[in-house]
């Protein structure tokens, strides 16, 4: 259904709601709420639209959040649905890439990884996997945490000897690597086990994951004293180590239920209108790690609202477990039920457990859920205190929510970076992070202030885009530079070109003490005289912490580009040479000089390298 019409525009508020009632149909669908600068409020379902948006349309009744959203209200959008269900998904799809203020929101929505086994070479290697998948292989998982992958990697080594080098390292291998020696691989790479023999181990680890680890104990042990019967003692001192890998894997983790094959336990506390929502996730009867998450809600949101709206939007980008268990029954649980068995393809309950191991599962996600959230409230009533210390020093009206750092890196002017990390009352928000890869070749080496310059013209040119399309909420309440007067009048002079002033956006830059000492920083401002803070102050810790991650990020970025420059080959710049025959080429030559001193002919019997390409090769090389 099309938006609101002109003739509507002036409307705001409980108008434009019955405005709209008049065209609505009884179906099910979803609508948007939109504001002044057309960003969007809300987005919510309905099973009949035209019953849930004439709700809006009462003159009281509501709770004083949903007063101020129909108040702000200046226009509405409707998408018309075959069901509920698909209104619910396509719900949570809207939610999670608009971001409305009103929304429940999950924030912190990373992917989760996975340990893979690849099954597209005779030698299976064993890997952390993260992003869709595409190589050919067993997937198990996911796993809460990087960290939880590479402990179970980590056993997993020790107990199957499965390699994890990468096929370019693989191949040239003519002596087996450390981790052999160590009893963390089992040599494959040069033929000192069998290669039946080693996709045996790759089985076994598959079967480990997959929750046959007790039955593989069992004949793992009953070997170990086969070998011990036939005087095989080193065989049986392997099998024996082996046994203990295992056994640690299943003891390390907190939470072992076996009787429960595949689930997912959510577990969701409250206090202070603040929530946190605890997930464990269960595979193979196996605990494979937790995860804590704190939605973005309105206060007066109860409990089942909040983790409704949150299991929605964690489900909406991966697959759903055939169980999930919670602490509190969301609102609406069978329709999401219904929904994720839509996504998934089979049968999925939503279900909270009254007695046996079930509950005792629940009621331990709920315990560190509350743990998580008592230290979370305490991290942020100091973070708070922090930011109205910043807001007082730097006379801000309100304490800052966004808080931008910039920073530059390089050598010499060579792969030159720009770095913008981000801070606000929840600490760093590392998803906003950005990098500016330098590109103005006007600019010369080493001249910082073109840099900063370069930096914040792209980047308030954006925001500024942004803000006109009526999305401001990536406008900064305060921009730290890392640098001193010439840094503030360079981004100054960067601003004003585009139309930015120093009313427009706070900006403060913060020079190193003598001799590059802490706690001598002096900090500059448009139109003021610098000043120092007490080298005691807690706000300049603060603002030290914020100087040094967009130093650190700005850095890390640098040496990513110079690290990439430094793999760059001259393969790269010729037409026709993807990654697959670059790696052929190599492979053939040994080298890039290698490929350079080749003649046509010898080019020519590479895998995929034909005339016309050998041709070119050869004459990139040797035109002059």
């Amino acid at each position: 259904m099309n938006p609101t019409d002109s003739g509507a525009a002036s409307l705001r508020g409980i108008d434009v709601i019955k405005d709209n009632l008049k065209r609505l149909p009884a179906k099910p669908g979803v609508y948007r709420m939109f504001g002044e600068h057309d960003d969007v409020l809300y987005v919510g379902k309905a099973r009949d639209l035209k019953a849930r948006v004439s709700n809006y349309a009462r003159l009281g009744g509501h709770t004083q959040r949903i007063a101020r959203m129909i108040s702000m209200t200046k226009r509405m959008e409707f998408v018309v649905t075959e069901t509920e269900t698909e209104a619910l998904l396509l719900e949570a799809s809207l939610i999670k890439s608009l971001k409305p203020r009103f929304n429940v929101l999950l924030r912190d929505d990373k992917s989760f990884p996975y340990i893979l086994i690849r099954r597209d070479h005779e030698a299976p290697q064993i890997k952390k996997y993260r992003g869709s998948k595409m190589d050919q292989g067993d997937y198990f998982g996911p796993f809460a945490s990087a960290g939880s992958v590479m402990r179970t990697l980590d056993t997993l080594q020790k107990a199957f000897l499965l390699r994890t080098c990468e096929d370019s390292v693989y191949s040239v291998r003519t002596r087996p690597c450390m981790l052999h020696q160590i009893k963390r691989c089992a040599a494959p790479c040069v033929g000192l086990i069998e290669t039946e023999d080693y996709q045996a181990l790759a089985d076994q680890a598959a079967d480990f994951l997959r929750g046959k680890g007790a039955d593989l104990q069992k004949r793992l042990a009953a070997d170990m004293e086969a070998a011990a019967d036939d005087m095989e003692f080193e065989r049986a001192a392997r099998l024996r180590d082996r046994i203990r890998a295992l056994a640690h894997v299943r003891a390390s983790q907190d939470v072992n239920p076996e009787d429960i094959e595949e689930a997912d336990v959510f577990a969701i506390e409250m206090d202070g209108g603040v929530s946190c929502v605890q997930v464990f996730f269960i595979r193979a009867g196996q605990n494979w790690g937790a995860t804590a998450h704190y939605p973005r809600h309105e206060r007066e949101q109860t409990p089942e609202e909040v983790l409704s709206a949150f299991l929605v939007q964690f489900y909406d980008k991966r697959p759903p477990p055939k169980l999930i268990l919670v602490n509190k029954l969301p609102d609406q649980a069978e329709l999401i039920a219904d929904a994720l068995e839509l996504k998934a393809g089979r049968k999925v309950e939503v279900r909270r457990p009254e007695r046996g191991s079930k509950k005792d599962l629940v009621t331990q996600a709920a315990r560190n859920a509350g743990e998580a959230l008592s230290r979370k409230l305490a991290e942020t009533a100091s973070q708070t205190r922090l930011l109205a210390e910043v807001a007082k020093v730097f006379e801000l009206e309100t304490p800052p929510e966004r808080i931008e750092i910039y920073d530059n890196s390089h050598i010499q002017g060579t792969n030159a970076v720009g770095g913008m990390v981000v801070a606000g009352p929840e600490g760093f928000i590392k998803n906003a992070y950005r990098k500016f890869n330098i590109k103005d070749t006007s600019i010369e080496p080493g001249d910082d202030y073109g840099m900063m310059r370069e930096v914040m013209r792209r980047r308030f040119s954006r925001a500024l885009k942004e803000r006109e399309e009526g999305n401001g909420a990536n406008w900064p309440d305060l921009v730290l530079i890392d640098g001193g007067l010439g840094q503030l009048n360079a981004v100054i002079e960067a601003l004003a070109g585009i139309g930015v002033t120093p009313e427009d956006v706070n900006l403060v830059s913060i020079a190193k003490g003598v001799d590059r000492n802490a706690g001598r920083e002096q900090f500059f401002r448009p139109g003021r005289a610098p000043f120092k803070l007490p080298e005691t102050a807690p706000v300049l810790y603060y603002l030290q912490r914020l100087r040094d991650e967009a130093h650190r990020w700005a850095i890390g970025a640098h040496r990513a580009k110079r690290s990439a420059a430094i793999k760059a080959s001259p393969l790269d710049e010729i037409e026709g040479v993807g990654p697959t025959r670059k790696k052929a080429l190599l492979h053939h030559f040994g080298s890039a000089k290698g490929v350079s001193l080749a003649k046509v002919a010898d080019l020519m019997e590479v895998d995929g390298v034909n005339e016309a390409l050998a041709e070119r090769i050869w004459g990139h090389f040797n035109s002059g």
